[in-house]
């Protein structure tokens, strides 16, 4: 099995680059307050951690797919479980969290256990800013978004996003036999999404040495465990690289600001309710190749950890590898929308590599939506 951790001679590459960061320039860092506890088989310690934050009626949430997971992991609970909620939802739907907030008020709830990927940690979190409540997360998939203090919730069409501290889930337990029977697909799209994460990172205005570190390491963890997974599903030594991989992509997520990239996939998801995880691999070669002139020592890092000559092009030959999605008419966006999104997108400034104009969102967006291989927008 692999023990998930890289050889002398990268990381000596990657402490070397760090270094060359550091030297450039003063940075902050803020560490987050969260316990993990990963490994095989640590879904059994969900009624330990319960305990140690002082859950006494836990409410258990999942997918409609994923109930009879969470009633099988929450009988690890014991008496402290006091239901399920299965209503989570894509995009976290804030009727979906109002439905769930009435079940934790009237029944006396004082913990939450988040058990499968986004859908499900996006509503956790959801109710965690509501409620106060101490948080449990388990992750099922490698969204990594468990690492985050960031929500994404949608009403009406539109998805907003909110920053807190109160977002951050307690304790997250990763358990790699629960990503085991992940479907490959489902598991490439997640790993892609993961990859954005440690992608944008690296070009964050408030990149450092320590995230930049947990990038690139979390690129080619993924990069090097997606493709076997692919081939041998229950292959434990991939599994395990990909949930490490997944775990320090989010904590990217979770530490810097993210840019071009996360703002687009917020926007079609929330406008055209695409698939959110395909959403991510279809739009970040694109993502890439907009910022890629602006962003150089970022290319560079992305394409070592992709074992590539050019970054772009690796991630786009990566999606490529693992049979997802190319093109936003796969999964559902109308060719109408393209202008529409590329409204929504330049509607509100934020930070990025280059800057974020109307007409070359527009061109980006019709690429991806074609599925053409990167080129400079």
């Amino acid at each position: 099995m692999s023990t998930a951790t890289p050889d002398a001679g990268s990381a000596s590459v990657a402490l070397a680059a760090a270094a060359t960061d550091a030297r450039q320039g003063a940075f902050a860092y803020c560490s987050q307050q969260y316990r993990v506890v990963f490994g095989a088989g640590t879904s059994a310690r969900l009624g330990e951690e319960s305990e140690r934050l002082g859950i006494k009626r836990a409410l258990v949430l999942t997918t409609p797919e994923q109930q009879d997971l969470g009633r099988r992991l929450g009988a690890g609970l014991g008496d402290r479980l006091a239901g399920l909620f299965a209503g989570a939802r894509m995009h976290t739907p804030v009727e979906g969290t109002n439905e769930a907030l009435g079940i934790v008020e009237s029944r006396d709830i004082d913990g939450l256990v988040a058990i499968g990927g986004g859908s499900t940690g996006g509503l956790g979190k959801a109710l965690a800013l509501r409620t106060g409540l101490p948080h449990i997360a388990m992750p099922t998939t490698y969204a990594g978004s468990e690492m985050t203090p960031i929500l994404g919730e949608t009403a009406n069409g539109i998805k907003t996003t909110q920053h807190s501290q109160d977002l951050v889930p307690d304790t997250v337990i990763y358990d790699v036999d629960l990503t085991v029977s992940l479907p490959p697909h489902i598991s490439a799209a997640s790993g892609l999404n993961a990859i954005a994460h440690a992608v944008e990172a690296l070009y964050a205005p408030d990149a450092n040495p320590l995230t930049s570190l947990m990038a690139e390491e979390g690129i080619a963890a993924l990069a090097r465990a997606l493709p076997r997974i692919m081939t041998a599903p229950a292959d434990a030594g991939a599994r395990r690289d990909a949930l490490y991989g997944a775990w320090l992509c989010g904590a990217c997520l979770g530490a810097v600001g993210m840019s071009l990239h996360h703002k687009l996939c917020h926007v079609l998801g929330g406008m055209f309710n695409l698939p959110h995880a395909e959403t991510h691999a279809i739009v970040l070669p694109h993502a890439a190749t907009y910022n890629a002139a602006a962003a150089p020592e970022a290319m560079i890092r992305i394409a070592r950890a992709l074992r590539a000559t050019d970054a772009p092009q690796g991630l786009f030959d990566l999606t490529r590898r693992l049979a997802l999605p190319r093109r936003l008419a796969e999964i559902g966006m109308p060719e109408d929308g393209i202008a529409r999104a590329a409204e929504m997108a330049v509607r509100s400034p934020y930070a990025n590599p280059r800057p974020v104009e109307r007409v070359a969102i527009q061109d980006l967006i019709a690429a991806a939506w074609r599925g053409d291989a990167p080129a400079q927008h």
